[in-house]
């Protein structure tokens, strides 16, 4: 056991100053960033960790980028020891088989020094709008890593050496085809990392730099007490849960996800054993995005939103999952669409979860990443469109499930229509609006999907699509409904031509391209709905009385 020495009133203002600063971070990349992905959709995250590589504060942004972290600086640290490092210099990567998670999330790491001795880092990574490849934004057919973008293995480099204008920076620009985004995306990455560095830095002049240490490091001790405490309430035993990806988008088969969830007292164990094995198209799921999904769920599950998720969370876990299989592929799978994956992690560990905690659970969502990418070669470049969609919550024991917001693991926003209008010319907006109907039924229904629909203004643009849920309805829990899958067409000259999950095509002038995103499963037996909401829900247009009386006989019994 650490002995703390630190004064409670030290360590309660230097530790909000910690969090404070990695929430700031946060803010300046977003609003430093040039592409829409990250300006708008906030598809981004930013935290401070300590010179070991441990996340201690975070910003409240992507879940899924930020809970394997130190796995991804290791490799780093291992190439270039951080006792080797000089000012100006910064950590890099976007390998998916060394800590990172797919190609588009580079990681950037740069060190704090004070007083000439690095007291932690400065950490921030981006969804980048392109990184070369097989397609613009992204490349459904690839059938391995290197048709997927440009490879950043774990590296380090200097700012003034390498960058603003520097040999890597112009190696980045050659290999990409919206360099001008791109690269002031990156720049927005050095941004929020200085200015996690100026407040750490603050905090050590005026506190000292020891304290400013001990802080970090007990940050870590308070969230473990409080992860071990809410492990500790679950029955000791072993609970499974299982979930499938739709198909590979060769073929019609399920690949299902496989979780065994042990407790024993304060420890929890996951394991994957079971799971499909690794697939030739890109739904493969890096092992640390594995690690990510499963923390952020049992998180959620078990603790509240004011246990800090930096690395003392994780230590009371183990995590495996097979090599070879879906969630720990070898190389050179193709991963950019691991999400999907994921997303059944998530699904398949609260499904466990259900059997130990039913009341703190939720039902299955649409929790699908839906990537959407529209590009056109023009004379002056190409221009790249990507958009990262939701659809409905599950619904809980106490509430019907959110509408139309993106999944738990992602959490971007939405790109508004203004700033899409203002950006692009090959498309425009023509519809945007929640699908009635599509929520699962239960004494909680689930949360809504939404519907949004592209007028193509151009010939030639090139569209892309990865998502999952088109087959495999989400499933509702505790006798509650399954939510609605989500699909997508185009209408082209009076024909609807179905597009499956995982697609791309060539779109000509007047077509319309429309996404429907599914809905959340439903909580509990539907009987059991108040007539109050399901009331509220007819006036609203969230359902209609054709569904209702479907749904929910006794509202008609008792109109």
């Amino acid at each position: 056991m650490r002995v703390v020495s630190l004064d409670p009133v030290d360590y309660a203002v230097i530790s909000q100053g910690i969090i404070a600063a990695a929430r700031e971070m946060g803010a300046k990349l977003i609003r430093s960033a040039y592409s829409t992905i990250v300006r708008e959709a906030q598809d981004a995250s930013a935290a401070l960790l300590d010179r070991d590589g441990n996340v201690i504060a975070q910003a409240e942004l992507i879940p899924m980028q930020l809970g394997p972290m130190k796995m991804t600086f290791g490799p780093c640290a291992a190439t270039h020891p951080v006792d080797s490092l000089e000012p100006g210099d910064f950590y890099i990567t976007n390998d998916p088989f060394n800590g990172g998670q797919h190609l588009p999330d580079v990681f950037i790491f740069s060190p704090i020094f004070f007083e000439s001795r690095i007291i932690g880092f400065g950490a921030s990574v981006a969804h980048h709008l392109d990184l070369g490849g097989g397609a613009p934004g992204l490349n459904a057919d690839a059938s391995d890593i290197y048709q997927e973008g440009l490879q950043i293995p774990p590296s380090c480099y200097n700012m003034e050496r390498d960058w603003n204008g520097g040999r890597f920076e112009r190696l980045v620009a050659a290999n990409i085809r919206v360099p001008q985004l791109t690269i002031g995306d990156f720049n927005a990455q050095f941004a929020a990392n200085a200015i996690g560095g100026l407040r750490l830095r603050e905090l050590a002049a005026k506190f000292g730099a020891k304290t400013v240490i001990e802080t970090m490091a007990e940050l870590l001790d308070y969230s473990e007490r409080r992860v071990r405490a809410s492990i500790a309430t679950i029955p000791d035993g072993t609970y499974e849960g299982e979930d499938a990806v739709d198909d590979d988008g060769i073929d019609d088969r399920p690949l299902p996800v496989k979780a065994q969830v042990t407790v024993e007292g304060d420890h929890l164990d996951i394991s994957f054993e079971g799971t499909s094995p690794q697939v030739a198209r890109n739904l493969n799921c890096p092992f640390s995005s594995t690690v990510s999904a499963a923390l952020a769920c049992v998180k959620s599950v078990l603790t509240s939103s004011d246990v800090p998720f930096n690395e003392g969370v994780k230590r009371p876990f183990n995590i495996t999952a097979p090599y070879g299989s879906l969630l720990n592929p070898k190389p050179p799978a193709p991963v950019r669409a691991r999400m999907e994956p994921a997303y059944r992690v998530f699904n398949a560990v609260m499904k466990a979860l259900a059997a130990a905690a039913p009341d703190r659970v939720i039902a299955c969502g649409f929790d699908t990443t839906v990537v959407f990418a529209l590009s056109r070669l023009t004379d002056s470049g190409y221009r790249v469109y990507v958009e990262i969609f939701g659809g409905g919550y599950g619904a809980s024991s106490e509430a019907d499930g959110c509408d139309a917001i993106d999944s738990p693991l992602s959490n971007c926003s939405n790109t508004p229509v203004e700033a899409l209008d203002m950006e692009y010319d090959y498309f425009r907006v023509i519809d945007y609006a929640l699908l009635s109907d599509s929520a699962g039924a239960g004494r909680c229904r689930g949360g809504l999907g939404f519907t949004r629909a592209y007028e193509i203004t151009r010939d030639d643009v090139i569209f892309a699509i990865y998502a999952d849920r088109f087959r495999i309805a989400p499933a509702g829990l505790f006798g509650g409904g399954d939510g609605v899958p989500g699909s997508c067409h185009v209408l082209r000259d009076g024909e609807v031509i179905p597009v499956n999950s995982k697609a791309g095509m060539t779109l000509q002038k007047g077509d319309v391209l429309a996404v429907h995103t599914g809905g959340g499963g439903g909580y509990g037996t539907p009987g059991d709905r108040s007539l109050e909401a399901i009331r509220h829900d007819l006036a609203e247009g969230l359902a209609t009385p054709g569904r209702v009386a479907v749904d929910y006989p006794h509202a008609h019994a008792n109109p």
